[in-house]
């Protein structure tokens, strides 16, 4: 998932260097709400990890 965020944003830097500015703000909104969740993600794979680690 965080791939798929990095690759957006490297489509919104290209599409704003061409002056598509629609395009780059779409992107870079995909980009970030993916990048969000696997933030959120990564959070609760750690919190459940600890919780069956201690057992």
């Amino acid at each position: 998932m965080l791939h798929y965020a990095l690759v957006f944003f490297i489509i919104a830097i290209v599409a704003a260097l061409f002056g598509f500015s629609g395009i780059a703000a779409g992107a870079a909104n995909i980009a970030q709400v993916l990048f969000f969740l696997f933030l959120i993600i990564a959070v609760i794979s750690l919190i459940v990890g600890l919780v069956r680690g201690s057992k």
